[in-house]
């Protein structure tokens, strides 16, 4: 452990460098295939690795780095999908999103303060963060609310642990239910709480779960904004303005782009797909940065009730939403 502690910076860079070279190269179709090991849940679990043996050398960079690459990446996903397929897609989820953010919101605020005896305002945010989409949910929310930075970090950092678990055991447990690609999607979607892990979940079990998922989510996305002016309301002394998450509009655009100009351009659909293909990459190495930010004192600092909370409302939205969209398979065929 010493020698670790003592080339921690050494080791973290060392990191950063294989995994970009071994993404560049992944791109480059004559070496895709030596490649196929740089997957999102490897990357994840390298960064999770790293942050449990020697911490956060460069806890800013690191904060930094997973959000605007995560965000890039988004917007590079929608080069590769068509509007119509989307729209078609996030209709279908319209409803249970519906239902599981109202839900999500009351069940979680009564049980975070009723049942786990939770303060008002953790309890809150631990609901924004599950009911939309996670981390960002919670951060848009907590500076509407001006919630406590005690209260955010908790909040925060329960997300953060329970996002890192959904991408190792979604994937799986929809195999072993056998899902189709479409229902695997929309399930990730609203029951996995940040769009980093959805969107990695969705690419592990395939092309069409992760363009279902990624749509559905987004679409989810923009429940920020009114859950945000609803939040000034019930808090009514923080005066706050709402933030939009402008790389949703980007990530719209470029799907528009890629439905009606690029193919009728030259080339334009070699480019639109290499394009997706470097999102997916930049996707990967986000994770790595997004696992590395899970440090022993994030786990410490979390503590047992909201852990209890957050796992208390993700067995909730993930029953409920398999439930809704298994129903007529599992119930009126049976």
């Amino acid at each position: 452990m010493q020698l670790l502690d003592k080339y921690k910076k050494q080791l973290y860079i060392a990191c950063v460098a294989l995994l970009v070279v071994s993404a560049v190269l992944a791109v480059l179709p004559p070496l895709s295939s030596y490649f196929s090991w740089l997957t999102p849940p490897l990357a994840l679990f390298l960064g999770l690795l790293y942050a449990l043996l020697c911490g956060q050398p460069f806890p800013d960079f690191n904060k930094q780095m997973s959000k605007k690459l995560l965000q890039y990446a988004i917007v590079g996903l929608g080069f590769g999908m068509n509007l119509y397929a989307s729209i078609s897609s996030g209709k279908e989820g319209m409803m249970l999103t519906i239902l599981s953010v109202a839900g999500t919101m009351l069940i979680g605020c009564f049980l975070g303060c009723y049942v786990c005896r939770l303060d008002k305002e953790t309890s809150y945010l631990l609901s924004s963060g599950t009911a939309i989409c996670g981390g960002s949910a919670i951060a848009a929310v907590g500076q509407v609310i001006r919630a406590k930075d005690s209260s955010m970090s908790v909040a925060l950092g329960t997300i953060f642990i329970l996002n890192a678990i959904a991408l190792f055991v979604f994937p799986p447990i929809g195999r072993w239910l056998g899902l189709s690609q479409q229902d695997f999607g929309l399930w990730a979607a609203i029951a996995i709480h940040d769009t980093s892990s959805v969107v990695g979940a969705g690419a592990a079990y395939g092309e069409e779960a992760l363009q279902v998922a990624t749509m559905v989510k987004l679409t989810r996305a923009l429940w920020i904004i009114p859950l945000a002016l609803v939040s000034s309301l019930i808090f009514p002394q923080s005066g706050k303005k709402v933030t939009i998450p402008w790389f949703i509009v980007f990530f719209v655009l470029a799907m528009l782009v890629n439905t009606f100009l690029l193919p009728h351009l030259p080339g334009g659909l070699a480019l639109g797909s290499f394009v997706n293909v470097v999102a997916r990459k930049a996707l990967t190495i986000a994770l790595f940065f997004i696992g590395a930010s899970l440090s022993l004192n994030v786990l410490r600092q979390v503590g047992f009730k909201p852990i209890m909370l957050g796992v208390l409302l993700w067995i909730l939205i993930s029953v409920f939403s398999l439930i809704y969209i298994q129903w007529d398979e599992w119930f009126m065929l049976s």
